[in-house]
Order: structure tokens, then C-alpha cells, then sequence
């Protein structure tokens, strides 16, 4: 669209405020509301704000950054809240001379992806996302107590989430979204909504504004929404699979017809090789919280090990039946907490790794990773996927890879702010110590 068509929108269409959407380098969703006065001054790119109150941004002698806004990106939210409606622009942070900022998240995967389009593909992704429903307690606080005790693709009355996530698919298609399917999930009071794969930077637009219309919807039924992996112990955590694919023009470029017997293209598998190289470099960015490694653990169908299969869904990359345009592999190990331009980022420019340097996947394993011994994994070199954010950490320090694809503004302030966290965590009390300790000792 241009200027004058989205102004011209927003007239017809009673739009009062603009939100002009960025994130965090943490993927919190944040925003820039200006009023109908603005509106022009906000899609020329000349809205400023102090970057040095976003986490992971600048000093605060640095601090003046600019909105500029992809107007590609309008759209106007489903609802009208009383003060007229609300339109949002999705933006790139720039520095006040209009040059890229090297710690905005959606620049970091621009720049990833224009390198694979000089190599001559555009990736393509189709994230799962999964999230629970809770519900509030008497002072609208959120609770871990679920209100349904459903299971996987359970109906109503037992899925008693429906009619929620139907309203989230309802704003979600009026908002330009594709929606492919929407299903109860295993664990009590967890839904999966899947949307139509785009390229990269789309999906990850995507990604960040689905997490906002989520909460914002379950809010309106008197529920909290929440994207923590891990939030019940003894439940399945909540995943994000990214099913993820490279293309030249329409042309899918890992399916090859002749290449037996998976018609995977060498492209494919090389794609997979960097994958399966970097997943403990890039872990700490896809599975980004202290929690995120309680989801990645043996039991949950959440993968532990590093490997790939063409059948089974127990290894972190699964290749689903699908063919021809539809071909593509599954990384499983994501969660919906990671910032979506950085995680998307880091798997590009570790598959792109792949291809560059033709690394090998070995062969699939199409038994069941969960219950081979170790020796077995052993034999067949499977690695296993870190164990704790700080293990993810010191993994993703030794990745060049990784750390070139975030550049060094990201990839330091990303590591300090982490470290601080698993810092705070270890010097906690938890309720576990105090059960388990407390009478004991």
C-alpha cells in the first residue's frame, strides 16, 4: 500500500490510532501509539523514541532511534475500544540519520535473508505455535488452573477453550492471517493455532502480532493466554515446530523427484546438515528462558537429541510426508517464548551454513530416539540438545556461525542479558528445595 491508500483507509475505516510495532531484542512485542494528527509524520519514518529504555537497545547516551514503518505491514486490529479503532505498522528501528540499527531484531533477519537471496533463495516458514488457556483468580490475576481437561483434538464440551480460540481464528483471518487449522492440544487447557507458511520476515511479523491478538482475545473471555513452554509440571510444554523450506522463484528447491528414496533434494540435506550442526549454538536464541529447557526433556514428546528422521517425530528435525511444493523439514525444538526474527535468523544462516559447506546429515534415524540407549545414540552420533539455558549459552559462544548471523551489538547484549537471568535463577529459593529440604534437613 501507499501512504496516500493507507491514510485513505484509515478515514473510511474510522482509524484514530497507529501503532507502530517493533520488539524487544527479546521478542517482547513493542509499540509507538500515535493519533489520527500524526499519521503522516508516522508513515514518512519520522517518529523518534528513546531506545535506551528497551532492553538490549542502546546507552543512554545514545538513546534517540526512529520508527520506520513497512507499510506493507497495515493492517487495522478487529476491535473498536471505544476511542475509535486501531491500526498497527510493523517497523524497522534505524539510527537518527536513518542508517540500520545493528540491535534491532528485524533488521538481523533482513540482513540473513538478503544473503540467502544472493546465494538465490528466499526461505519460507509455517510455524505451529502452541499456547495454554488459564484462568484469572478474583483479583484478575493469572493462575495455573486450567479450565478444561481436554486433550488432543478433544471437542466441546470436554475442549471448553472453542469458543475462545474460534473468536482468535475469526481476528486472525480479518487481520490477513491464512489460518490452516486450529485444535485442542495434549496437555489440559493448551491449543495449537496453525497459519499458512510466508516468507521469513512475514512470518515473524506474523509471529509477534498472533502472540499480541492471543492474549488481547483470551483477556476478552476472562482468560489468561500465556506462551511460557513449560508452565505445568507432569503436562507437555507448549512448542513452536517451524517447518521451514528454501525456494527459488515458485520452485520448492528441496524437493527433487528423481532423488531417491526421499526425494530430497542435495539442498535439502545440506540445509538439514547445518541445521543439525548449529541446533546446540543457536538453542540458547530458539529456546531463549530458564524454563524452555523444562519442555526438553525425555517424556513430553519434545525432542532431546540432535537428529533427523524422514518418519518418526522423536528426533529435533522431522521431514513430513508431504512433496513437491510442500517439502520441507520440521524443527521441533523451538518454543513460542523466542523472538521469532532472531530464531528464524539463526536456523536460516545455520541451513544456509549447511549449503555452503555441503555438510552431510548422515543418515535418518527412523527409530525411536526416546527409548535407545546411550550407547546406541553413541553409535549413531546423536548428540544431545543442551540441558540448561546456561548450557545453551556456553554453546552459542562457541558458534561463529551464530554469533555472525546476530552480529555483535545482538549477540553481546543478548548473552549479558541471558546471563544475568540464569544468574537470578540459581541464587532463588524454588518451592521444590523448600518440599523436598525444609522438614528433611
Amino acid at each position: 500500500m501507499t501512504k496516500a491508500e493507507i491514510l485513505k483507509q484509515c478515514k473510511r475505516d474510522g482509524v484514530r490510532f497507529l501503532r507502530l510495532q517493533f520488539t524487544d531484542i527479546h521478542g517482547a512485542n513493542k509499540n509507538v501509539e500515535v493519533p489520527s494528527s500524526q499519521f503522516g509524520k508516522a508513515l514518512d519514518g519520522k517518529i523518534m523514541f528513546d531506545g535506551s529504555s528497551i532492553e538490549g537497545f542502546t546507552r543512554i547516551e545514545e538513546s534517540d532511534m526512529l520508527l520506520r514503518p513497512d507499510l506493507g505491514t497495515f493492517r487495522v486490529f478487529p476491535w473498536d475500544e471505544g476511542q475509535g479503532r486501531v491500526a498497527r505498522m510493523v517497523c524497522d528501528v534505524k539510527q537518527p540519520d536513518g542508517s540500520d540499527f545493528a540491535g534491532d531484531p528485524r533488521t538481523c533477519l533482513k540482513r540473513v535473508t538478503d544473503r540467502a537471496k544472493k546465494m538465490g533463495y528466499t526461505m519460507m516458514v509455517g510455524p505451529e505455535v502452541e499456547f495454554f488457556l488459564f484462568l484469572l483468580d478474583e483479583e484478575g490475576a493469572p493462575t495455573i488452573h486450567t479450565h478444561d481437561v481436554g486433550a488432543y483434538f478433544d471437542l466441546a464440551p470436554i475442549d471448553r477453550g472453542e469458543e475462545c480460540r474460534r473468536d482468535i481464528v475469526l481476528a486472525l483471518e480479518s487481520m490477513g492471517f491464512e489460518v490452516e487449522a486450529a485444535h485442542h492440544e495434549v496437555a489440559h487447557g493448551q491449543h495449537e493455532i496453525d497459519f499458512k507458511y510466508e516468507d521469513a520476515v512475514t512470518t515473524a511479523d506474523n509471529v509477534a502480532t498472533f502472540r499480541f491478538l492471543v492474549r488481547h482475545i483470551a483477556q476478552e473471555h476472562g482468560l489468561h493466554a500465556t506462551f511460557m513452554p513449560k508452565p505445568i509440571f507432569g503436562q507437555n510444554g507448549s512448542g513452536m515446530h517451524c517447518h521451514q523450506s528454501l525456494f527459488k522463484g515458485n520452485v520448492n528447491s528441496f524437493y527433487d523427484a528423481k532423488k531417491k528414496p526421499y526425494q530430497l533434494s542435495t539442498v535439502a540435506l545440506h540445509y538439514i546438515g547445518g541445521i543439525l550442526r548449529h541446533a546446540r549454538g543457536f538453542s540458547a536464541i530458539t529456546n531463549p528462558t530458564v524454563n524452555s529447557y523444562k519442555r526438553l526433556v525425555p517424556g513430553y514428546e519434545a525432542p532431546t537429541n540432535v537428529a533427523w528422521s524422514e518418519r518418526n517425530r522423536s528426533p529435533m528435525v522431522r521431514i513430513p510426508a508431504s512433496r513437491g511444493t510442500g517439502t520441507r523439514c520440521e524443527v521441533r525444538m523451538p518454543d513460542p517464548s523466542c523472538n521469532p526474527y532472531l530464531a528464524f535468523a539463526v536456523m536460516l544462516a545455520a541451513g544456509l551454513d549447511g549449503i555452503t559447506h555441503k555438510i552431510d546429515p548422515g543418515p535418518p534415524v527412523n527409530k525411536n530416539v526416546f527409548t535407545m540407549s546411550q550407547r546406541e545414540k553413541r553409535r549413531l552420533k546423536i548428540d544431545e540438545l543442551p540441558s540448561t539455558l546456561r548450557e545453551a549459552l556456553d554453546a552459542m559462544e562457541k558458534d561463529k556461525v551464530i554469533l555472525d548471523a546476530l552480529g555483535e551489538h545482538l549477540s553481546e547484549s543478548y548473552i549479558s542479558g541471558k546471563r544475568k537471568v540464569w544468574t537470578e535463577f540459581l541464587a532463588q529459593v524454588h518451592p521444590w528445595e523448600l518440599e523436598r529440604y525444609l522438614s528433611y534437613y
